[in-house]
């Protein structure tokens, strides 16, 4: 068999950073982690060739060249997945499809009937009926299960399909599931509550896989939750973690997510410091507390949320937030309060979106019984869209909701909150790699001097703030210009939505539904 791997195009998102990697000579933030895992997943003697859209154009000679394509993606990679099934189609060529978008949108989209097979939820348990299926010449049109395997199953992704450098950070997973039960959040609908791990000696042969193929540098732990079993990371994984990482000179280092009571534990923060993670994304959702006791955010409620983001960056932890408005409880002071937040934390990657309800969970399913739920959503967390109808008026959470991302992501405001990280942040000396400047990265400053300093209208911010780390955080000064340069992107994904505005039928239909008039 010959297996062509298409992964579609991210749109330009938050998470893209596709105006921030102008300055690189990488094409795309993270490889498609789930293909490469099912690539691995075959039989060694089928030929496989991986197409991921972000780096390389697919062409008509590759499609040809398979007997299948397998296709997976992400619900905000929907546009361009419905484009590459068009153009299979058209050229005959048979479709598998799976992953998230194709899990969550089964029984609701054409894509049910325009792939000619689904190998839906979890491939280490689907995709082997399909395989053996298909080698008899009978597959099914379906493959799913409401089933979670042990990860025990999951094999090391094969790296050799793709180019490692065309990548700002590789990914990796350890676990899947979360222990917790957030209205909003679809991970336990896909993974389950209770989280599933790879062993120590797992994680360590991923690790030497990409060490002995030549790769240094940024490895994203995916899971959602990193430390949903933090027993098992500090008694196995971590310790195991220091000393690989210590025995190979700190190759790596990594970023992950986790939820905000880790900050209550001193032990795993020390760990995961001295194993090498320097980055944090955790869900922050909302000030507001009756907003947290709605959603069931329950590790967030009653603690000084600006207190425990501050204590994760003494320990050397860059930490990313994610912030959400548009919640039932949300008073019309949320998005001061929002902003004040987020300047007070020094959180500089600060990603606010409006409230989404992903089809299946608790949100969703609420929403649905009051009428409430819009046609389905774009994925992108940042785009002024929602599936659900608030109880604030749509046009002051719209607007709300704007000018939170115009003051966060005006330079005054974000260089202010690079100088606040700055003076907390405090990596770990034993797991930070010497500092050596690539040229790539001597040539991305030079060309940050060239657009922010001399062509932005906003350029007597950026010189304060370099001037400012140089004198105060001379060690600090690649990672200064590093999220500087992220500004930049972040202003551009902004001003893609600052005009947008509300559809006066969207306006009248949110009124009936809370007026409790039938649309």
């Amino acid at each position: 068999m010959k297996i062509l791997l298409v992964y579609p195009q991210y749109p330009d998102t938050f998470w893209s950073f596709k105006h921030a990697l102008k300055f690189t000579p990488q094409k795309a933030l993270n490889p498609p982690l789930g293909l490469l895992t099912v690539a691995a997943m075959l039989p060694k003697e089928w030929e496989k060739k991986a197409v991921d859209m972000n780096v390389t154009k697919l062409t008509d000679k590759d499609i040809k060249w398979a007997d299948y394509v397998f296709i997976s993606a992400m619900v905000v990679q929907k546009k361009s997945a419905r484009e590459v099934i068009d153009r299979c189609k058209k050229l005959n060529a048979k479709i598998a499809a799976g992953g998230p978008l194709f899990t969550e949108c089964y029984g609701m989209s054409d894509f049910d009937d325009d792939a000619d097979y689904l190998v839906l939820n979890e491939a280490e348990i689907t995709l082997q009926p399909f395989l053996e299926d298909l080698e008899k010449g009978c597959p099914q049109h379906i493959y799913k299960t409401d089933k979670h395997p042990d990860l025990a199953k999951t094999p090391i992704p094969e790296w050799s399909l793709i180019d490692l450098n065309k990548y700002a950070s590789i990914s990796v997973q350890y676990s899947r599931g979360c222990p917790f039960d957030c209205e909003f959040c679809d991970i336990i609908i896909f993974d389950g509550h209770k989280p599933r791990t790879k062993s120590a000696d797992q994680m360590l042969a991923e690790l030497e896989a990409l060490y002995n193929i030549g790769y240094r540098g940024s490895i994203f732990i995916v899971d959602d939750n990193f430390i949903g079993n933090k027993k098992k990371l500090k008694a196995e994984v971590l310790p195991a973690m220091v000393q690989w990482m210590k025995r190979k000179e700190y190759p790596f280092h990594f970023l992950t997510e986790a939820s905000i009571n880790m900050a209550d534990d001193e032990k795993l923060m020390q760990l995961m410091s001295d194993a090498g993670f320097n980055k944090l994304f955790i869900g922050i959702e909302s000030p507001n507390e009756e907003s947290l006791v709605e959603c069931n955010k329950f590790t967030n409620e009653n603690r000084d949320m600006v207190a425990s983001v501050k204590k994760l960056q003494n320990y050397g932890f860059q930490v990313m937030g994610g912030f959400i408005v548009g919640f039932d409880s949300d008073p019309i002071s949320i998005f001061k309060s929002q902003i004040n937040f987020i300047q007070k934390s020094g959180i500089v990657t600060a990603m606010v979106g409006l409230l989404n309800a992903p089809v299946g969970t608790r949100l969703w399913h609420r929403l649905k019984k009051e009428n409430r739920i819009l046609p389905s959503g774009t994925g992108d967390n940042t785009d002024a869209t929602t599936n659900l109808i608030p109880k604030m008026n749509f046009d002051v959470l719209i607007n709300g909701y704007k000018q939170i991302l115009h003051t966060i992501y005006a330079p005054k405001q974000y260089y202010e909150r690079i100088l606040i990280l700055l003076k907390e942040y405090k990596p770990n000396g034993k797991a930070a790699r010497k500092k050596t400047f690539k040229l790539y990265e001597i040539k991305a400053f030079l060309k940050s001097i060239f657009i922010l300093g001399i062509k932005d209208k906003f350029r007597k911010y950026y010189w304060k703030l370099i001037f400012s780390t140089l004198v105060k955080y001379p060690r600090r000064f690649g990672l200064s210009v590093n999220l500087a340069i992220l500004g930049l992107h972040f202003r551009k994904v902004y001003d893609q939505l600052k005009d947008t505005k509300v559809d006066e039928a969207l306006l009248d239909r949110q009124q009936k539904v809370l007026n409790g008039e039938q649309v």
